[in-house]
């Protein structure tokens, strides 16, 4: 067992970077330690770079760009940076100079190509790269702590010498983050600083932070070896969030625990070995001073009444939405989110159930075929139910292996260097997934296509922009195939189409979930149904921490409903993994 994460001046480094996948903890946990640190008598200062940055909900006050002072601590002082107002900038600085010189098509697929998350993850950067090498603004800190630090794929791309060639300037082969890089050529002296500053072992910590679950863990362990590739070694790893203490008698708190033992056995050998720390799952949520003080002190937290469980209890199951879905009589489904919402579960769950109501019905997912199988042996309908599985792997390396054959022809070693290093941004996944998933939903002309590996708003604009781009200057249509052309205007139709983004009750998911939406709107998409799922107070238990959670979750579903009354529904956290549309 790892030792409880209890920060100290004496321990901990006067740069501290938190990262991980979204939903696991890490800004509670930073804002914890921050506070920590300033009751020991410390000058603190905690910087999000999130575009979703809830530090000012965790701490109940505005916080802006300027360093703001946080009520009631002496010593502590926060600020927000907004990348998105930054990639904004980045996009203008861009695009600004071929507005009067280029079609509106192609300016309009050069601002597509700025408008994704590798342009946010760069601007992000810029901007605690900024704060970290500006001693003027840091001088007075005895302990930086950053929420969100940059991944080892952002680190590596501003490390190639070619980043900073004429071939950014021009480069439109396809790729991701080529586009995004091109408006910080100036500032190559700056981020040599702050990758310098990271590597430090004894200026910096790298904390990696998990929740007890698999995916969670994954990531984690993808992260450590991506910032381990980059010659950042001085990591430690805090799991968030361990049940420790649970009513036996109680079904659902039981499942929970064996779950997690299950996840910290199983996880990657890398973490195992990684010096760490564990932090309790507790019952309440970490926002406040109160909450954020009792936390790191382990001290008793006496609750404010909260909100009943009603919200819950009166929405409708997904029961519901696959009868809502099943009165048509074909149709294409989408079950979208971040990773660990449970987007594929959702997804098997409804294409089970539309195949139970007697509809013919063919689901897709990336999930291992393992899984699917276990889940269709419990089901009476197999004979209307047919399963395919992408392979994003796969996918990936033939269109990685296009992209640079194209690529040859044109580029030197230098630019293929920089172009197979872009190439591996997880935005190259999602775009490689496309083209098998242009190929499937041509399959819903007379029948139910359920798909749990959508891509985003972006992404189809991204394609709908390169359509128009390629139709201007009379390219082949073969870099066009039909199935692409009749996509958007497909996606877009709702009575040929629902979307259902899922989420989870708690605040992360929920800010993610919300900016996918955004994202949706853009490509004018519009969602039939949110899914808030996991919902521990659709339960019926009667463990004290799990039901103090229960209560906690009812403002985030306050916050789904009110937005969505018309396409809310709830789906209870369960005991197995594997569920069916009956619960």
């Amino acid at each position: 067992m790892k030792p409880r994460f209890q920060p100290s001046s004496s321990s901990m480094s006067p740069y501290l970077f938190f990262t991980g996948k979204g939903g696991v903890g890490k800004t509670s946990t930073a804002c914890a330690t921050a506070l920590a640190l300033a009751d020991e008598g410390k000058k603190v200062l905690i910087v999000s770079t999130d575009p979703a940055s809830n530090l000012q909900d965790v701490f109940d006050q505005e916080i802006g760009y300027g360093a703001t002072s946080i009520i009631g601590i002496t010593g502590l002082d926060a600020i927000n940076l907004d990348p998105e107002e930054a990639a904004s900038a980045y996009r203008e600085k861009v695009v600004g100079p071929f507005r009067d010189k280029l079609p509106g098509v192609v300016v309009a697929q050069m601002e597509e190509q700025l408008s994704g998350a590798c342009t946010v993850e760069i601007a992000a950067f810029d901007e605690f790269a900024s704060i970290l090498t500006n001693t003027d603004r840091t001088k007075e800190y005895d302990h930086i702590i950053f929420d969100t630090a940059p991944t080892g794929h952002t680190l590596r791309l501003l490390q190639l010498p070619s980043a900073w060639s004429e071939f950014l300037e021009d480069s439109t082969h396809g790729a991701s983050c080529l586009g995004p890089l091109s408006g910080l050529a100036e500032k190559k002296e700056l981020y040599a600083k702050a990758v310098n500053a990271l590597a430090n072992a004894a200026e910096t910590k790298l904390i990696l932070v998990s929740r007890p679950d698999e995916s969670a863990l994954l990531e984690a362990s993808k992260a450590a070896k991506e910032l381990k590739e980059v010659g950042l070694e001085n990591q430690l790893l805090i799991i968030n969030g361990l049940l420790q203490q649970y009513e036996q008698t109680d079904s659902i708190a039981t499942a929970l625990y064996k779950r997690q033992q299950q996840a910290l056995e199983q996880m990657p050998d890398q973490l195992k070995t990684m010096h760490g720390y564990i932090l309790p799952y507790v019952p309440y949520q970490l926002t406040g001073i109160e909450a954020l003080r009792a936390f790191s002190k382990q001290d008793r937290m006496e609750q404010e009444e909260q909100l009943s469980t009603q919200a819950a209890s009166t929405l409708p199951s997904l029961k519901k939405v696959v009868e809502k879905l099943g009165t048509k009589r074909k149709g294409l489904v989408l079950t979208m989110g971040k990773g660990g919402v449970g987007k594929t579960t959702v997804a098997a769950s409804v294409a089970v159930g539309l195949a139970e109501l007697g509809h013919s019905v063919h689901l897709t997912t990336t999930d291992p075929a393992e899984h699917l199988s276990y889940v269709l042996a419990e089901t009476k309908a197999n004979a209307n139910l047919t399963v395919s599985q992408i392979n994003p792997k796969k996918e990936v390396e033939a269109y990685t292996e296009e992209v640079l054959q194209k690529a040859k022809e044109s580029l030197d070693e230098n630019g293929l260097a920089y172009l197979e290093e872009d190439l591996r941004s997880p935005c190259t996944e999602e775009i490689a997934v496309f083209r098998a998933f242009a190929n499937v939903v041509d399959q819903a002309e007379d029948s139910f296509v359920v798909i749990d590996t959508a891509p985003t708003g972006h992404t189809l604009l991204l394609l709908d922009a390169a359509q128009s781009y390629h139709k201007e200057i009379e390219r082949s249509t073969k870099e066009v195939p039909e199935a692409v052309t009749k996509l958007l205007p497909r996606l877009r139709n709702r009575d040929e189409t629902d979307v259902i983004i899922v989420t989870l009750p708690e605040a992360t998911p929920v800010h993610e979930a919300t900016r996918l939406e955004e994202d949706l709107s853009r490509a004018k998409i519009k969602p039939s149904w949110w899914v808030i799922n996991q919902c521990f107070s659709a339960t019926k238990t009667s463990d004290p921490i799990l039901t103090s959670r229960a209560r906690a979750e009812q403002k985030w579903i306050h916050f789904v409903t009110n937005q969505h009354e018309q396409g809310t529904a709830v789906i209870p956290w369960q005991a197995n993994k594997l569920i069916g549309y009956e619960q």
